[in-house]
């Protein structure tokens, strides 16, 4: 898979000293060459959740930036890199407006001894929980700075550690990509949208 390049945007930035967390979990988005969000493909009308009940990574990163829907709007979102990842009972979920009503999608790996993986996972979210762990974290870096490939815009806030561990991990995100994502024991099941991973 050929990483993609991001597009850089000083809208929408976010505050993000408030939630070094959110920043750190950052699971489903995947390696990109520079930049903030992907513009190769336009966020659809809908988030979606992420859950694990534990996520492990190496390379971390996590900075500003904005996410384009295909009407040209712009979202802000709290960008996470993450070169190495391990996510234990991974579950992701969204829900759809049809003309048939409600439609979730329901979606679960990793369970037992054979967690999911990812390399050069990236997402961009709006919202994160869970319990954080970060070996050697800089925060307050340039956004351009960061060790991870991808980078932000510089002059932004920015922080970045070289391992990351979030236990009971809650996120809510506009995108993910990867250039490699291992789905062991994947399930996906259609749902009436009343239930969804938290």
């Amino acid at each position: 898979m050929t990483f993609r390049r991001f597009t850089r945007s000083h809208a929408g930035r976010l505050t993000l000293t408030a939630i070094p967390v959110a920043a750190a979990v950052t699971l489903l988005t995947a390696g990109v060459a520079q930049g903030a969000v992907p513009v190769s493909f336009a966020v659809s009308g809908s988030q979606f959740q992420i859950s694990a009940s534990q996520l492990d990574g190496t390379g971390f990163s996590q900075y500003a930036g904005v996410a384009k829907d295909t009407a040209g709007v712009e979202h802000a979102v709290a960008i996470a890199n993450i070169a190495s990842a391990t996510l234990h009972d991974l579950c992701q979920s969204v829900v759809a407006e049809t003309p048939l009503g409600k439609v979730g999608v329901l979606i679960t790996a990793g369970g037992g001894d054979a967690p999911a993986t990812a390399s050069d996972l990236q997402i961009g979210m709006t919202g994160l929980k869970g319990d954080s762990s970060f070996t050697n974290i800089r925060i307050g870096v340039d956004a351009s700075t960061v060790h991870t490939g991808a980078k932000g815009s510089a002059g932004d806030f920015a922080q970045d550690a070289d391992s990351v561990k979030i236990t009971n991990l809650q996120q809510t995100a506009w995108s993910t990509q990867a250039s490699v994502f291992t789905l062991t024991g994947m399930t996906l099941k259609l749902t009436d949208g009343s239930k969804g991973c938290f």
